[in-house]
């Protein structure tokens, strides 16, 4: 990560624009994924796919799907409860065609969901020097193949535990990328690198009142495309507002 700094303003595009200016420490560009870096809920999309597959009941998953994505928009989650369900078809269906199929879901749902102007979001700080990482808390099946295909390496994400056969067993190891979480996960980050909120310059990226607590550590929070209660609250504190899609 190199010693220079970014002051920002809007593009026409929604994407922001980028200009160098002197300051010292290293930056580091965290950006939520859902309706942040795409426009849809990977995670829901995934649900709605494997119904399409024929993996679980439709009207059944359907309901519980909906209720829980109410749930987090609402920021009530239980996201232990919702991991466990949101992984019951995988850990039914086995690794293998778990895989297969995630990749038809790249390519027939998520690829055309990127949007030039988020890609040219993340190019603009990566041409700047910065660090990019995405924070989500969509679990890291879902969301690896997605930060790949923005060709970001870091990525923090709900991870999975597995059995000794490496089997997926619904539950979550370590500290979920959730609301508070996510502070906690970008601190073992951090820390890993012999680094602290002190040492870095931090820009990030969202859209939801679930990560409120994280944009409070940004140096600068960025309300992208944000629902009602995130553009409300951006314009009472002066952040600033980015709409992307």
């Amino acid at each position: 990560m190199k010693p220079k700094k970014l002051s920002t303003a809007t593009a026409g595009s929604g994407a922001a624009v980028l200009h160098e200016v002197k300051s010292v420490g290293p930056r580091l560009a965290l950006f939520d994924l859902d309706h942040t870096l795409i426009p849809i809920d990977s995670d829901y999309e995934w649900g709605e796919f494997t119904i399409a597959l024929g993996w679980c009941d439709s009207a059944e998953f359907k309901r519980r799907n909906t209720e829980f994505f109410a749930q987090y928009r609402a920021g009530t989650l239980d996201i232990h409860d919702y991991v466990r369900f949101a992984t019951q078809a995988m850990r039914e269906q086995g690794a293998i065609k778990s895989v297969a199929a995630h990749a038809r879901f790249m390519a027939d749902v998520v690829q055309k969901t990127i949007t030039k102007q988020a890609q040219e979001l993340v190019q603009q700080h990566r041409a700047a020097g910065d660090e990019l990482v995405i924070v989500t808390a969509t679990n890291e099946f879902v969301t690896r193949p997605i930060a790949e295909a923005f060709g970001v390496k870091e990525l923090i994400a709900v991870e999975l535990e597995r059995d000794a056969l490496g089997n997926l067993t619904g539950e979550i190891k370590g500290t979920p990328s959730f609301r508070g979480g996510k502070v906690a996960r970008v601190e073992a980050w951090l820390a890993a690198q012999q680094l602290g909120w002190d040492d870095v310059e931090t820009t990030f990226y969202t859209d939801s009142m679930n990560d409120l607590a994280l944009l409070e550590k940004a140096t600068h929070p960025v309300a992208t495309n944000p629902d009602e209660r995130l553009r409300a609250l951006a314009m009472e504190r002066g952040w600033r507002i980015l709409d992307l899609f």
